[in-house]
């Protein structure tokens, strides 16, 4: 297993997550990549989300709070 500060854990497959929900997923993979950061859209496999998309957390400038989403136009004063 490799863990990486930025990026995913990187295991050796195949592999099985198993959830919060208790739902159980596998990947026959040689190499598989485990999300960390939860912006994967195809989580728990990660799908490199954590380059293109800023950690969840407070937004400067947005009222409510929220990061833009990829595409989205910040709107500007």
């Amino acid at each position: 297993m490799v863990v990486n500060r930025e990026g995913p854990i990187l295991v050796e497959g195949p592999v099985e997550v198993v959830g919060d929900d208790g739902t159980t997923t596998r990947s026959d993979r040689f190499d598989v990549a485990i999300c960390t950061c939860r912006r994967s859209r195809a989580y728990p496999w990660c799908d490199t989300s954590h380059r293109r998309r800023k950690p969840a957390g407070p937004a400067e400038g947005r009222p409510d709070g929220r990061q833009p989403e990829e595409g989205e136009e910040e709107s500007r004063p």
